[in-house]
């Protein structure tokens, strides 16, 4: 590490200036990721915090996908799920959008999801209604209509009571309002003007030896994971998928840049490294020695961008969907410095190759 640390000390510009680079890309990358996170909460956090093991949807059209927005469940079709063999509950969801208005006059369009209250046992520490005529709304419910616990809350032309403020669900970038599964039908047969539907979907979680194709045919359905679930709700794949997108290349624009910034450095120094060679260096130790450096220099740039992107995500959270977690620091932090490495590996290349005699006769030329 002595060539190494020289060149640190003696060339602190260039290195405060790739440093300065890797700092802002790493920025950049821990900025998507904490908004990719955020983003993706704001989908479909009603639904990851469900303990379950299969959504069960209407089966599709041919050519079509599953979608939350155009399934709907029958109760024949519940019932063939709920007595089946190997299957442990079968919970029915409705879900719906519909402007939710105050006593006050606040209003907002929020995501109905309308459930029987035996859904507790898959909704964890969500409060649920208990009654018919009660709501509960999530936090960002609750700030949107300005509503607290014994308010009214007017959903399609019926009051109901806040029975409690509850949890941080949303669903498809709206705020979530938990109602009875009743409530809800009533709700979703006054939008469609027409026979009340049972459900949206439903939540199961299955015992052993039950075969979900069989009750798939059986009942007229199609059941899959919560993973692929989520990407059937509308929007959510082409914006995660854009946004991962990016990342990547953000990623890959790291490996180039400091992989190229340190081909250029390698090249400067190649009469060094022919005078080490010619003393008796050998490959691994030089190589050893270049790696050692970039480490150097990608642990300061990519912590000093970490640090900023913690600091400032923390602070704007709350006005934008933005999420400081693990997975939206450490992760990119990990990430890129492995990037970096592989690409100022890349870079060291030319040492694995250098004849002392012919760069040291270049550089007296």
């Amino acid at each position: 590490m002595f060539v190494a640390l020289r060149d640190l000390r003696h060339a602190r510009g260039r290195f405060i200036l790739i440093g300065s680079v890797v700092a802002l890309i790493t920025l950049l990358v821990g900025f998507l990721g904490g908004l990719t996170q955020g983003l993706a909460n704001a989908n479909i956090s009603s639904l990851t915090s469900l303990s379950l093991d299969r959504f069960v949807f209407e089966q599709p059209g041919d050519g079509q996908q599953l979608s939350f927005s155009d399934s709907t469940v029958t109760r024949e079709q519940a019932s063939t799920w709920s007595t089946a063999r190997g299957v442990d509950a079968a919970e029915p969801i409705g879900i719906a959008t519909a402007k939710a208005t105050a006593t006050g006059g606040s209003q907002t369009t929020a995501a109905l999801f309308g459930v029987r209250h035996s859904l507790e046992g898959m909704a964890g520490d969500q409060t649920l209604p208990a009654g018919p005529g009660q709501v509960v709304l999530s936090q960002p419910a609750a700030d949107k209509l300005d509503a607290t616990t014994g308010a009214r809350v007017h959903i399609a032309g019926a009051s109901y009571r806040v029975a409690a403020v509850d949890g941080s669900a949303q669903y498809s970038h709206m705020p979530v309002i938990w109602m009875p599964l009743a409530d809800w039908q009533s709700v979703a047969s006054a939008q469609s003007a027409g026979a009340a539907p049972y459900a949206t979907v439903l939540a199961v979680t299955l015992g052993d030896g039950a075969d979900t194709a069989a009750i798939d045919h059986a009942a007229a359905t199609e059941s899959t994971g919560l993973i692929p679930a989520l990407l059937a709700i509308d929007g959510f794949r082409s914006e995660i998928g854009s946004l991962l997108m990016m990342m990547a290349l953000l990623f890959g624009i790291s490996a180039l840049v400091i992989g190229a910034f340190f081909t250029v450095w390698t090249l400067q120094r190649l009469g060094d490294i022919a005078v080490l060679k010619a003393l008796g260096s050998t490959t691994g130790a030089l190589v050893r020695d270049g790696l050692g450096q970039a480490l150097i220099v990608l642990v300061v740039g990519v912590g000093l961008g970490i640090g900023i992107t913690a600091g400032v995500g923390a602070l704007i959270s709350g006005a934008v969907p933005f999420v400081v977690s693990q997975l939206t620091t450490l992760v990119p932090a990990v990430a890129m410095i492995a990037l970096g490495l592989a690409g100022a590996g890349f870079a060291l290349r030319s040492v694995t190759r250098v004849d002392p005699l012919t760069a040291l006769n270049g550089q007296n030329a």
